[in-house]
């Protein structure tokens, strides 16, 4: 295993269970009326199947210069499959992006994306020849590319807690 993917392992390990809690609030529904009182059903998740989820946290410092992009790697010195490898291959139901908080104990900001979606607009785009930029990262140990969110649909983004900054106070608001 290479010492960048152990690192990257350890960054998302730090925040699993507070990512279960906010997949947990967006994934998990409340039933209807009419489903509970016909069906026994108070909660509801959104498939019946397994789904996966891949989780990518990022320092603070990279918020406030990349708050609406993100990146996924597209490979690694090592030769092992790259998450965009993996994905463009239909794995991953889901992304989870994060942002670290300046303390690096919580998370200030993140979104849920559907990457079924996001697959669909990326091969749209290489259709399409619209320009992918490869980027490496200053520590050598990867290329990866990155999107501004505004880039896919708006139903890309399941979920979302935005994080700005006024006045030396946070201003949290979350989409769903």
């Amino acid at each position: 295993m290479a010492a960048g993917w152990i690192e990257d392992k350890k960054r998302v390990d730090k925040f699993e269970p507070l990512i279960k809690q906010i997949l947990g609030l967006h994934l998990i529904l409340t039933a209807d009326i009419q489903r509970d009182e016909r069906e026994a059903t108070d909660l509801m998740v959104l498939e019946l199947r397994p789904f996966r989820v891949g989780c990518r946290i990022r320092s603070f410092d990279y918020l406030n210069r990349y708050p609406d992009e993100f990146t996924i790697r597209s490979d690694r010195p090592s030769g092992f499959p790259s998450e965009l490898t993996k994905i463009v291959d239909g794995w991953g139901d889901y992304l989870f992006y994060g942002f670290a908080d300046a303390a690096g104990l919580s998370l200030a900001s993140w979104f849920i994306g559907d990457l079924h979606i996001f697959r669909g607009t990326f091969s749209r785009n290489l259709f399409l020849r619209q320009p992918q930029f490869l980027q490496r990262n200053g520590d050598e140990s990867s290329r990866f590319f990155a999107w501004p969110l505004n880039q896919f649909p708006a139903a890309f983004v399941i979920a979302r807690k935005i994080y700005k900054e006024t006045n030396g106070e946070a201003n949290n608001s979350t989409k769903t």
